[in-house]
């Protein structure tokens, strides 16, 4: 990393906040008036002291509900000016927010709730597109110590038995709040509050597993959001689009409070939409722009993109997955600068970056360097003693372990999946495999899925990019699994998502395979089509599914004669 870059980091840290709040409360004394959000779906503007007094209202009303300092206050909302007044009521008094994802069904609701236990939920009700009043009656009824449940929709009629209407939640908001200021009630809550007290709850999307419950303080976010500001550039005068999901870090902790944070103006997108999310940024002059590479490319196969007025983005921030220099080069053509690193739910977001100014070839070949708040070491596996094990020599690949006042809390009411994530001298055990060298971090893949066949360890990260790198005009995506095989303890099957058009065939492909190592070349290859390969919920391979898929296309080799059925 650059020293300017984290000298500034370092600096920054030390002069935090106590709380992500904090920084309302900091905007709104230096300029009251000037733009803080705006709501693209409504159309309404607010001011930094419009922010603050509503984040007070809302924690006042908070407070007179019974909720205290570590309570939790789960969510099912888009993201709109209401749900984000309601997270930094949170933050102010203490008490901890969950925001869930839209999609999740009852079972998976109340699966969340038995692990971190909300005494309030805030939840959609009927709304134009989908009625979510079915799903919520059965979590009501498998969940009866919540105690306050309020739900958002326009009409007045139709609120659940034991609900109330946002509307009558709050109509009192501003007798709370001058309550408050009298009784001094917000104040003397928000002076308990620490930097390392839980503040946020994001679930892990359960690509490689079942979710957990990470628990995030202020001061992991905060961490995260300077370095962030630092290392990419964020300022006062940036806009910053929020089109990702409440439920994930992308949209929190890397998208909205990092802007609130440096100042700039949030623009709230509700819900994703790739057409809205471009007439957003065209309307309100977005500057910022983040979003995983399966975002970017729904954007760029819009048949009208290049009627939309994009000429106020000036960076533009990719994770979740690698990409080719094809992609690279439309991002530039977009928003001129790209920049990308490595994020975790366990690191409050971004925990590495990519210098801006970098070459197309550099941002392709890794995700840049740790911050010295957040940094990061390769290790082998923990030791079965609890400790981390030892550090490995540059250019050995290993696990990606970060260390520093980042990293999370704990899995919430999980203390066996935290020990296993957090040894015991305090390096969190990432998941990913991965080597650093000059020219920063290397990822390799995913520890949980490293193949083994004939004794060899195979990174599946390393032959999906070999695939997707040598046929880019025909490959849009790769997934690489290990399948068990009687002969070389594992086989590799690769599922290769195909481009509208493409020619690739498996003759073609394999040709190309003799440039890699023997191990490395899968033993059956499955073409898809375009959109068929399995995706999470924050649209990232889902190797869960692709594992079973991958199953099902070896039961039907080994019923034919093939695979190690011999």
């Amino acid at each position: 990393m650059d020293a300017e870059v984290s000298a500034g980091i370092s600096e920054d840290a030390k002069g935090l906040e106590p709380r992500l709040d904090s920084y309302v409360t900091l905007h709104r004394r230096a300029r009251p008036t000037q733009l803080a959000l705006i709501e693209h779906n409504t159309g309404a503007h607010v001011t930094w002291a419009e922010f603050d007094r509503a984040v007070d209202a809302f924690a006042a009303k908070l407070l007179s509900l019974g909720l205290r300092r570590g309570d939790v206050v789960a969510t099912t909302l888009p993201f709109t000016k209401e749900h984000v007044y309601l997270q930094y009521a949170c933050f102010r008094v203490g008490v901890i927010i969950a925001p869930l994802d839209l999609r999740l069904r009852a079972a998976e609701i109340l699966t969340a709730f038995g692990k971190i236990h909300p005494r309030a939920y805030f939840f959609l009700g009927n709304t134009p597109k989908v009625d979510f009043r079915p799903i919520i009656r059965e979590v009501m009824a498998g969940a009866p110590d919540v105690e306050h449940w309020v739900q958002f929709q326009q009409e007045m009629d139709g609120v659940l038995p034991g609900a109330v209407h946002v509307k009558t939640f709050a109509a009192d908001l501003k007798v709370r709040y001058l309550l408050s200021k009298l009784t001094g009630s917000v104040r003397r809550a928000s002076r308990a509050v620490d930097k390392r007290d839980p503040a946020l709850i994001i679930f892990t999307t359960g690509s490689t597993g079942a979710p957990k419950a990470a628990l995030l303080c202020h001061e992991n976010i905060l961490l995260q959001n300077a370095a962030v500001a630092r290392s990419f550039g964020v300022t006062s005068k940036d806009r910053m689009l929020v089109n990702l999901p409440p439920s994930h870090v992308g949209g929190q902790t890397e998208q909205l409070m990092t802007i609130i944070y440096g100042g700039g103006v949030t623009v709230l997108l509700h819900v994703f939409d790739a057409a809205e999310s471009l007439a957003a940024v065209a309307a309100h002059k977005v500057t910022l722009l983040g979003q995983i590479p399966a975002l970017f490319a729904m954007q760029w196969r819009l048949p009208n993109y290049a009627d939309y007025d994009l000429s106020s983005l000036r960076f533009a921030i990719y994770g979740g997955q690698g990409v080719d220099r094809p992609f690279l080069e439309r991002l530039v053509a977009m928003a001129h600068l790209p920049g990308t690193g490595l994020g975790l739910t366990e690191t409050a977001g971004f925990c590495t970056y990519t210098p801006v100014g970098w070459g197309l070839e550099e941002i392709a070949s890794g995700v840049g360097y740790a911050a010295p708040t957040c940094p990061m070491t390769v290790r082998e596996p923990m030791r079965e003693d609890g400790f981390a094990g030892p550090e490995k020599a540059p250019g050995e690949t290993g696990e990606l372990c970060f260390s520093g006042p980042q990293i999370f809390l704990g899995y919430l009411n999980d203390e066996e999946a935290t020990r296993k994530t957090i040894s015991r001298d305090g390096f969190l055990y990432t998941g990913d495999l991965g080597w650093v060298d000059d020219t920063g971090v290397h990822f390799a893949g995913r520890s949980k899925f490293v193949i083994k066949p004939r004794g060899y360890q195979v990174f599946p990260g390393e032959v999906e990019t070999f695939i997707a790198h040598a046929f880019p005009e025909d490959v849009a995506l790769v997934g690489v699994i290990g399948v068990p095989h009687a002969i070389w303890s594992e086989g590799i099957v690769a599922f290769v998502e195909l481009r509208p058009g493409a020619t690739l065939d498996r003759a073609a492909l394999d040709a190309r395979l003799k440039d890699i190592a023997a191990y490395k070349r899968p033993a059956h290859v499955v073409f898809v089509g375009e959109g068929e390969l399995p995706l999470n919920r924050v649209a990232k391979l889902d190797y869960l599914s692709l594992r079973a898929r991958a199953k099902e296309e070896v039961d039907a080799l080994q019923q034919g004669g093939g695979w190690d059925a011999n």
